[in-house]
This record gives structure tokens, sequence and C-alpha cells, in this order.
């Protein structure tokens, strides 16, 4: 029998009750309680801080945001400043890498593969950028990837664009790369795609690529 893992669709919530939802979920995937455990959301538009975050990688001013609708919140994961908002599927994996994946590199790649397999399923060739981290088409990132482990149980997770509003990227330096761009799914294909469909197929590359 191979392992299982719980799926939790949250529609579009914020990013605080999110976090919360996680905090809670790796308590319980910590002690046992609960499988694996994968959400997949949009977020109402937020800009969230990783730990390796840099003073100015938010470009826009404070009145600027608030005249936008986006927040600003600390995330406790890895990386540097990035954006969710409608129109990107974010999905959050509690899972434990006990006791054959204990190896952070390992899981950042299954992560990208994730990404770049849904890609694959519409025709768009996304794949990895030498020295960076993320799915990317050329230049362009279509996929961003922080994370968080503790005991070899991981938060946070992945953000693919598919029909994300990139002007809000404009908002800070992405993941601070100054000189790369972003791009969406659907502005690859110049067509809307439905968010459930993308959700539909991370869900099972997620699930293949980790064994599940």
């Amino acid at each position: 029998m191979g392992r299982s893992l719980a799926v939790r669709r949250l529609g579009r919530i914020g990013y605080a009750q999110a976090l919360a939802i996680q905090e809670d979920l790796l308590a319980q995937r910590s002690a046992n309680r609960i499988p694996d455990t994968l959400l997949l959301l949009e977020h109402s538009p937020v800009i969230t801080l990783g730990r390796g975050s840099k003073p100015g990688h938010v470009v826009a001013s404070a009145e600027s945001l608030r005249a936008r609708g986006v927040e600003v919140h600390e995330s406790g994961r890895g990386g540097d400043v990035t954006y969710h908002g409608p129109g990107q599927v974010v999905g959050y994996a509690i899972v434990d890498l006990k006791p054959d994946r204990c190896d952070v590199r390992r899981y950042v790649r299954d992560l990208e593969e994730t990404m770049i397999r849904a890609c694959a399923d519409y025709g768009v060739a996304a794949d990895r950028a030498p020295g960076l981290i993320g799915a990317w088409v050329g230049d362009r990132k279509i996929g961003a990837i922080g994370v968080r482990i503790s005991r070899w149980v991981t938060m946070h997770g992945f953000a693919l664009n598919v029909s994300t509003n990139l002007t809000h990227f404009d908002l800070i330096v992405p993941c601070g790369i100054p000189d790369k761009g972003v791009t969406s799914l659907s502005s690859e294909l110049r067509r809307e795609i439905p968010l459930e469909e993308v959700m539909d197929r991370l869900e099972a590359n997620f699930a293949a690529v980790m064994g599940f």
C-alpha cells in the first residue's frame, strides 16, 4: 500500500487564515494524528515576505498597496518576497518527509516538477532555471516556491500563475530577482483556463511526483 494524501480545496481565503490552518495541520501531522495533506486555494491579494526578504524588494508604497487592496504579511517560509492573488493556484503541503525523503533540495525539486508537469499538461514548456528556484518559461517565472520544514514536516509550498493579474508583480521585486519577468498559463496560451481544472492537474502531479 502506498502512502495516502488528503487534499482540501479552500477556495479564496485570506493569508492569515490560511497560515493559521497550516499551523494547526502541522501540529496534527507532527503528532501523527492526520495523513499528509495538500491544501489548494486562492489568496486575496497579498505580498508575503520570506525569511530571506530584503529591504526595498517591496517597491510600492504602503499607500499604493492600500489603494489596490493588497495586504503585506510576514510568512516564516524560506525565500524572498512574492505576490499571491486571484487567478493563482497556491498549494500548501503538510507532508512528513520521514523516513526516506529527508532531503530539502529533493523536496524543492519535487515541487518544481509538480508545476512543470502541470504546465506540460497544457502544452506549456516550463523548466528549471540554473541557479534559481521555481518553474520558468524562458526567463519568465510561472511558478514560485517557498517552504518551511520543521522536524521534516513541511509547510507552505508552491504558487502557479494561471490567470493572475501580472501587473501586481510590479509592486515588488519578485523573489528578489530584478532582471527576470513573470508569466501565467493564460498569458502563454492566450485563453482563460478554469482554476479548478488546474487544481486537478496539480493534485494529480503532486501525488505522482511524491509517490502517493
